[in-house]
């Protein structure tokens, strides 16, 4: 029985570099798009390798009509939960209907996935004797700054998430792995940095206090499009954590990442806020 893979967000950036990874390593896949142009992309360059779905995670109802098309296919050895999306602001602004759509996006929408690809995911466990989901997490879950307060909490929510469903899903033999990249170039910098913008004009006059820390985001947004690690470096961690016979329940990817993921195990709670905290 040829194994297969259900990935999240795969239009662009780790998604799709991730998707290439595993139709490679011999791996069918079922690829979550928001739009049928990257559907027809995706046919065209993998064929019967891969069957695109039309999901968009603030949608629950084509989650579950995703969920229950995998389901029917048979068992899925593995789920990456990577779909996400960065929606820069300081928080004392930011609408609050753009801060819950991103814990809806990059927190709940990740649940919701798992629950309605489960049934297939046990299924697999009990042919294979084992199944594997991979959350895509961040730096950012590791350590918070400014303007990216809503990213953040949400990112943070996925380690209490993977947790709990590590634990709770060990005695049927699916493992849970965290991964968390640091600056990748990816679209979700141009596409955050553009939505910043356009936020920015409904702010009040108040606006003024965040300047700087709006102006240093769009700088850490082009310098992570410009200078970010390629999105197959992830791609990569991702096909060994679905393959290799003992992966890492949660590993940083990329320097900066495991820079950070260092400080915070070893450094001083003050210390790490002194060096995180904005400047006037």
């Amino acid at each position: 029985m040829s194994r297969s893979v259900v990935v999240t967000g795969v239009s662009t950036g780790i998604g799709r570099a991730t998707v290439g990874e595993l139709v490679r390593a011999g791996f069918f896949v079922w690829a979550t798009v928001r739009r049928e142009e990257d559907a027809t992309s995706l046919r065209e360059q993998y064929g019967d390798a891969v069957t695109t779905l039309l999901v968009d995670l603030e949608d629950h109802d084509s989650v579950r009509a995703a969920g229950e098309r995998v389901c029917a296919a048979g068992p899925l050895w593995g789920l990456v939960n990577n779909a996400g999306a960065a929606l820069p602001g300081p928080l004392e602004l930011l609408p609050i209907e753009v801060f819950r759509r991103q814990l809806d996006i990059n927190l709940v929408g990740q649940l919701l996935v798992t629950q309605v690809m489960l049934p297939a995911l046990f299924g697999a466990a009990e042919h294979f004797g084992e199944a594997r989901i991979v959350i895509i997490g961040s730096v950012a879950g590791r350590i918070a700054g400014p303007v990216l307060g809503a990213y953040s909490a949400a990112k943070h929510g996925l380690v209490g998430l993977a947790g709990a469903l590590r634990a709770e899903l060990a005695p049927s033999g699916i493992k849970v792995l965290l991964i968390e990249p640091g600056a990748i170039a990816t679209p979700i910098w141009d596409r955050g940095s553009a939505f910043g913008d356009e936020l920015a004009g409904r702010y009040p006059a108040s606006v003024h206090r965040y300047a700087g820390q709006l102006e240093q985001a769009k700088e850490m947004a082009r310098r992570g499009s410009a200078n970010g690690l390629p999105a197959d470096v992830p791609a990569r961690v991702i096909l060994t954590a679905l393959t290799t016979a003992n992966p890492k329940p949660r590993q940083s990817v990329g320097r900066d990442a495991k820079v950070v993921a260092v400080m915070v195990r070893l450094l001083p709670f003050r210390l790490v806020y002194r060096l995180t905290r904005a400047r006037r």
